[in-house]
């Protein structure tokens, strides 16, 4: 599971299935990890769904459920955190074609 710091294939209408891309779903939005990203945590929003994984077609990860945090300065619509606890999170984004959104490049380090 490598972050991306685009979208790429990460976007919504592509089958990331195969490869088993870190991607969680809240609230009808499908989400993958960015990396190198500089966020605070904020408020807990409810359950993040990762999918079931299975790109051996021998059984696979099982799917789980993740707890969602706000990110601080970003509407949960653009990106959320996900994790046991706010201290051990991944940051996740929506994609939208190839480009990360706009406020989630004011994030990446480096940028």
């Amino acid at each position: 599971m490598t972050p991306v710091t685009a979208c790429g294939s990460g976007d919504s209408s592509a089958d990331d299935s195969a490869s088993c891309v870190y991607r969680v779903a809240y609230q009808g939005r499908t989400y993958r990890d960015v990396a190198n990203v500089e966020f605070t945590v904020g408020a807990e929003l409810g359950d993040a769904v990762k999918p079931l994984c299975d790109d051996t077609g021998e059984g696979g990860e099982a799917g789980s459920t993740e707890t969602a945090y706000a990110v601080t300065g970003v509407s949960p619509e653009v990106a959320i955190a996900v994790g046991d606890t706010p201290g051990e999170t991944t940051f996740v984004a929506v994609c939208s074609g190839n480009e990360l959104p706009p406020e989630v490049n004011t994030l990446v380090k480096g940028s």
